[in-house]
C-alpha cells in the first residue's frame, strides 16, 4: 500500500449521472410503497411533494459546496471548513450512517429477486455473494466501477419508462383516488421516511468529486441531470403504479390487507399482464439492475467517505490508505463491507433503512448551514457554480430536513435513540483520543495533522 498516491481522475459528467441516479434508483423499485400504507394516496404524494422541493433545492446547494472543495469527504470537508473539526466529525459519521446502513438493506432485496427466480438459493446467500462480489469491484478501479454503474442505470432508467408506457393505458383516476387519505396529517408525516427513500444517496456524487476529471465543471452537470431524471422517474413510477389498481394493490401481497410487499412494480404490472407475461418477467428481471445499480453506488460513495474519515484519523487509520497497485481506497472499502455484513446478517432490513434516513437528515442539515457559514466567513472562496436564489434554496433544504428529522423522531422513538446514543459514544471517543489524532485547521479551513 501507498499513502503517497491520490485518487485516480477518471470520472466524466455521464459517469457522474450514472453515480447520482444509480445511487437512488432502487428506491423507484421498492420501500417507498409501504409508505403509502402510512398515509394513503394524498398522504404519500403530500409526503413526496415536499421531499422532492427538500432534494431539488439541496442538490442546487451541496452542488456548490462541491464545487467549492472538492473532496472525497464530501459533508464532513464542508462541515469541518464552516463549523470546524467537531462539528465536521458529527458530519462525517452521519454520513457513515448512512452510506453503510443503507447498502445491507438493499442486499438483501436483491437476494430476494434472485430467491423468485431460484428458490433453491437462500435470500442471505445471494446478498453476500453481492457484497463481495461488488466491493472487489470497488476496489479494482473507480473507472470500471463507474463505467459498470452507468450502464446498469441506463438498463433501469429504460425499464422503468417502459413500466410507465405500459401502466398508462390502465390509468384510472378512481383507483388513484380512492381512500386517499386514510389517516390524515398523521400519515403524512410517517410516510416522511419512505418518501425520502425515493431520492436517498444522491449526495454520493460529491464524494467522488477528487476522481473526476474536471470537477468544477463536471459535477454541476452530473447532479444537475440525476436529479431531473430522478423527479421525473419519481412522479412516472408514484401516479401510474397507483392508478392502475389504487394504493392497496401495491402495497399488500393480496391487494387489500395483511401482509406487505417490497415489490410494488410487479404487483401492478401483474393486475395488467398477469404473473406469466413475458414484460412482468422482464420488469422483474430489469428491476434488479436498478438494486445493483443502488446498492453498488453506495459502496463506492461509502468506500471515499471512511477513506477522508480515515486519512484524517477521524477513524483508524489504516482505513485511509490507498492502494497502491489499485489507486482506490480499499482498506475503507473492506471495512465497510465487514460492518454491511454484520448489519445484513442482523435481518433487519426496514430498521437499517431507517436509520440511514436519520444519518442522511443530520447530513442535509449540516450541510445546509455549513453553506450559510461559508458564503459569511470565506466569500473570497473560489466557487465554480453557486447555488440559484440564495439564500432562498438552502434555507427550503434546512427547514424542511429540520421538519422532517423532528417527524422521524416522533414516529421512531427507539431507533432515534439508537441514532442519537451513536453518535454520542463515537463523538465521545472522539474528545477522548482527539489530542493524538485531531485536525488542525489553519486559518483557511484546511486540514492537516498534528
Amino acid at each position: 500500500m501507498d499513502t503517497k498516491n491520490g485518487l485516480q481522475k477518471t470520472l466524466s459528467p455521464f459517469m457522474l449521472w450514472g453515480l447520482g441516479v444509480g445511487y437512488v434508483i432502487s428506491g423507484m423499485y421498492f420501500g417507498w410503497n409501504l409508505g403509502l400504507e402510512k398515509g394513503g394516496t394524498l398522504g404519500m404524494a403530500i409526503a413526496t411533494l415536499v421531499i422532492m422541493a427538500m432534494y431539488v433545492t439541496f442538490t442546487f446547494s451541496y452542488t456548490e459546496l462541491a464545487c467549492a472543495v472538492p473532496k472525497a469527504g464530501g459533508v464532513f470537508d464542508y462541515a469541518g471548513k464552516a463549523l470546524g473539526k467537531e462539528v465536521g466529525f458529527v458530519a462525517g459519521i452521519a454520513q457513515t450512517v448512512e452510506f453503510i446502513f443503507a447498502p445491507p438493506a438493499i442486499a438483501f432485496a436483491i437476494g430476494a429477486y434472485f430467491n423468485a427466480f431460484f428458490p433453491q438459493i437462500p435470500i442471505l446467500a445471494s446478498a453476500l455473494v453481492v457484497y463481495f462480489l461488488f466491493t472487489a469491484l470497488n476496489i479494482y478501479g473507480v473507472k470500471a466501477a463507474a463505467s459498470f454503474e452507468a450502464v446498469i442505470t441506463v438498463l433501469a432508467v429504460g425499464e422503468l419508462l417502459l413500466f410507465a408506457g405500459i401502466s398508462a393505458s390502465s390509468f384510472k383516476t378512481e383507483n388513484f383516488v380512492r381512500n386517499a387519505f386514510p389517516n390524515g396529517w398523521s400519515g403524512a408525516f410517517a410516510a416522511i421516511p419512505f418518501a425520502i427513500w425515493f431520492f436517498l444517496g444522491i449526495e454520493g456524487v460529491a464524494n467522488v468529486a477528487e476522481e473526476t476529471k474536471n470537477p468544477q465543471k463536471d459535477i454541476i452537470k452530473g447532479f444537475g441531470w440525476a436529479i431531473f431524471t430522478l423527479v421525473i422517474l419519481c412522479g412516472l413510477v408514484f401516479v401510474y403504479s397507483i392508478g392502475v389498481g389504487g394504493w392497496e394493490t401495491i402495497v399488500f401481497k393480496n391487494g387489500t390487507s395483511g401482509t406487505t410487499s417490497d415489490s410494488p412494480l410487479p404487483l401492478a404490472l401483474a393486475k395488467i399482464t398477469g404473473d406469466n407475461h413475458v414484460m412482468y418477467h422482464l420488469l422483474i428481471t430489469i428491476g434488479l439492475f436498478g438494486l445493483i445499480a443502488s446498492f453498488h453506488g453506495l459502496i463506492l460513495a461509502a468506500g471515499r467517505s471512511t477513506y477522508e474519515m480515515g486519512r484524517v484519523r477521524n477513524m483508524p487509520p489504516i482505513l485511509g490508505i490507498i492502494s497502491g497497485r489499485f489507486q482506490t481506497p480499499a482498506n475503507a472499502l473492506l471495512g465497510n463491507m465487514v460492518i454491511g455484513i454484520i448489519a445484513l446478517l442482523s435481518g433487519r432490513t426496514g430498521e437499517l433503512i431507517i436509520l440511514s434516513v436519520f444519518g442522511a437528515l443530520t447530513l442535509y442539515i449540516i450541510s445546509m448551514i455549513s453553506l450559510i457559514v461559508l458564503r459569511r466567513k470565506q466569500p473570497q472562496l473560489a466557487r465554480p457554480f453557486r447555488v440559484p436564489f440564495y439564500p432562498l434554496f438552502p434555507i427550503i433544504a434546512l427547514v424542511i430536513a429540520s421538519f422532517s428529522l423532528i417527524a422521524m423522531f416522533i414516529y421512531n422513538v427507539k431507533l432515534g435513540l439508537i441514532y442519537l446514543t451513536f453518535l454520542a459514544i463515537t463523538y465521545l471517543l472522539f474528545k477522548i483520543f482527539k489530542t493524538h489524532n485531531s485536525l488542525v485547521y489553519d486559518n483557511t479551513g484546511n486540514s492537516g495533522l498534528r
